[in-house]
């Protein structure tokens, strides 16, 4: 088998994996014979055994496949592609210090709940995070492999989020409607058509801080772990 034809069948299998487990009919079913909890934990254990046999193949076979594009040599593709990464450093810790109501165990939204901080910026920044990390890294790694391998981030990223506002809309019904028309998926949408203004109060500096010290160990160590240098 082509290791590119293997990095798309296990990329396929962790995407669909994901949407087909967390669908309403199939999550319910699952849940109500063995309960939220282990059901989280089935759902880890199919996550983690698609990844990381994508993972795998992909390290084996950096770089397989026809080039598509090569923009390595390009300072402002790469400047672009740091600028990505921080980015998604940021939200992917913004994520985690302040879960927003549609995250994994966040409490549901209310009426009286307002969008706030990174909310006003996007309601899945998790989900935004993967996506951005995942165009970073298309942009320095033109191989057809490598193109499918990192695509596979924002395509969970983008049908993940979706996937998510329709089952929530479901399961929370009005109030999850109201902080889907209050906010956006797409970042700074809702902040651009005047849904939502930023105020320093919004500003998450803790994130930012600590995504930015994380993105100088990735850009440090990448040689070492994954090998090539974010520097050029």
């Amino acid at each position: 088998m082509h290791p590119t034809v293997a990095i798309a069948i296990w990329a396929t299998l962790f995407v669909a994996t994901h949407l087909v487990i967390s669908r309403a009919s199939i999550r319910t079913r699952i849940i109500a014979r063995v309960g939220d909890q282990p059901f989280r934990g089935l759902y880890s254990i199919v996550a983690f055994g698609t990844l990381i046999p994508l993972f795998m193949t992909f390290m084996r076979h950096k770089h397989a496949g026809p080039m598509l594009w090569y923009l390595r040599d390009s300072h402002t593709a790469r400047g672009v592609t740091w600028l990505l990464m921080f980015v998604a450093l940021i939200l992917l810790v913004a994520s985690l210090i302040k879960p927003n109501p549609v995250a994994i165990g966040a409490r549901a939204p209310t009426g009286d709940d307002r969008p706030h901080g990174v909310q006003k910026l996007t309601r899945h920044p998790g989900f935004v995070a993967f996506s951005l990390f995942g165009f970073a890294h298309m942009l320095m790694n033109g191989w057809l492999g490598d193109v499918i391998f990192f695509g596979t981030f924002p395509a969970l990223g983008i049908l993940g989020g979706l996937h998510q506002d329709q089952r929530k809309l479901r399961e929370l019904g009005e109030n999850y409607r109201r902080f889907v028309e209050q906010t956006s998926f797409f970042p700074g949408a809702a902040l651009i058509s005047g849904r939502q203004r930023w105020t320093l109060a919004d500003v998450p500096w803790l994130a930012i801080a600590s995504g930015i010290v994380l993105g100088l160990i990735l850009v440090y160590f990448h040689p070492y772990w994954f090998g090539g240098s974010p520097r050029g």
